[in-house]
């Protein structure tokens, strides 16, 4: 039974400590739009300032993307091609793990005193907040949204800036890295 432990429990840290650090990915594009025509942004003011997150927080987002659509070519320009957007949505997760170490009747260490009760461990409950940052691109001649890109994740309590930073760059990066669609970098 300690061999079980002491397998399992290393197992199932590093499962949920790599888990913590990806950032989930998706994206969505209208097949009808000219990605090649677009070469210069800008942010669109009216939909980041309804972002619901902080203002230190938007420029982090706001720098990671510049520094990201700058590195593939794109230049940032008074008449844009291009409107970028962001926008916000974070919901509480709850993860409940029970702690059932041994087995009952017929199970493992079965003895007359157990009478059929497992052992058991108690349950550990905990709580953190999941948000998703989404990216969009709109068309700036006619004003419609030609591609989103959404990443999952969670910064859960990063109290260190760089390591703040760091993260934002990764949500950032690894959501602009299905823009445009169909490039080699997808």
């Amino acid at each position: 039974m300690k061999k079980i432990k002491f397998l399992v429990v290393p197992i199932l840290v590093l499962f949920f400590a790599s888990s913590c650090t990806s950032v989930r990915v998706l994206s969505d594009y209208d097949k009808e739009a000219n990605f090649n025509s677009f070469k210069t942004y800008a942010f669109y003011k009216t939909g980041i300032d309804k972002a619901q997150i902080s203002d230190l927080d938007k420029k982090r987002i706001l720098k990671a993307i510049d520094t990201e659509m700058s590195s593939r070519g794109y230049v940032k320009s008074e008449n844009p091609d291009m409107l970028l957007s962001i926008f916000t949505k974070e919901k509480q997760q709850v993860d409940v793990y029970n702690n059932y170490w041994g087995a009952g009747f017929y199970g493992w260490g079965w003895s007359p005193f157990y009478w059929g009760s497992p052992y058991y461990g108690g349950n550990n409950v905990s709580t953190r907040t999941e948000g998703s940052l989404y990216i969009d691109i709109i068309d700036a001649k006619n004003k419609e949204l030609v591609w989103q890109g959404r990443g999952v994740g969670t910064l859960n309590n990063i109290r260190n800036m760089e390591k703040k930073e760091k993260r934002i760059k990764e949500f950032v990066s690894e959501i602009l890295e299905a823009y445009p669609p169909g490039s080699a970098m997808n």
